[in-house]
């Protein structure tokens, strides 16, 4: 088990959130009648209720956030910052209100059906082995890679789809995100790499979707009242 109070997340909402459709950022919008960056938040705070949680919200944002928390009634303790001009600087400013020691995560606002068995494997895993962790699940398409002539065949069984949360030991992602902006980070783990830190894969979840497009959203308002029907 984690030492106590050794455990911080950073859930990344810091984007625009428009290809999602609606009249705000996806990441307010509700999902079975809650807003999908409450759900992500909860769902921390019921694998951990002493997890320290940071929440990027983008710039000018914080106001409408708590507009909902007050309409929602939502009082679980988090420390709310403003996002950068990229994830890379969003995450960076997360970073900031967390200590040198203990594990942190880092969390997709849009991938709200995360599970506590899924964090716990992720948090664990980094906290055993002191080296980041990524959850990451299957290819099942067929894959083509493009090149100059046209284009080839790529062997899924060498690809896997990586989600979310990516969880590290906080002090060494701190020190990884003091390197400067490289346009090919793609992810957190992607920075810790270049920095020199050692990447173990753990089993994700189909079912920690992120959401992006208007399909995503109705996917996830079935997906919402499935578990509410269990």
């Amino acid at each position: 088990m984690i030492p106590e109070k050794k455990q911080s997340v950073i859930i990344v909402a810091g984007g625009k959130g428009l290809r999602a459709g609606g009249e705000f950022p996806k990441q307010f919008q509700p999902i079975g009648g809650t807003p999908m960056l409450m759900r992500s938040v909860r769902a921390f705070y019921d694998y951990d209720d002493r997890m320290c949680i940071i929440v990027v919200l983008p710039y000018g944002a914080q106001p409408l956030w708590s507009r909902l928390c007050e309409q929602y009634q939502f009082t679980i303790p988090h420390t709310v910052v403003t996002g950068g001009e990229t994830r890379f600087h969003s995450v960076k400013n997360g970073l900031e209100k967390i200590t040198g020691d203990g594990i942190v995560g880092v969390h997709d606002g849009a991938r709200p059906f995360v599970t506590s068995g899924l964090i716990g494997r992720c948090f664990e895993t980094a906290f055993e082995n002191q080296c980041g962790v990524i959850p990451v699940v299957d290819e099942v398409n067929s894959v083509r890679q493009l090149t100059g002539t046209g284009s080839r065949v790529v062997d899924r069984k060498q690809l896997r789809l990586v989600q979310t949360p990516q969880v590290f030991p906080a002090g060494e992602l701190k020190r990884a995100y003091e390197i400067g902006f490289d346009p090919s980070f793609t992810d957190d783990a992607s920075v810790a790499e270049k920095w020199g830190m050692e990447i173990k894969l753990v089993e994700g979840e189909e079912t920690n979707i992120k959401i992006t497009t208007p399909f995503d959203m109705e996917l996830a308002g079935y997906y919402s009242q499935l578990m509410a029907n269990r």
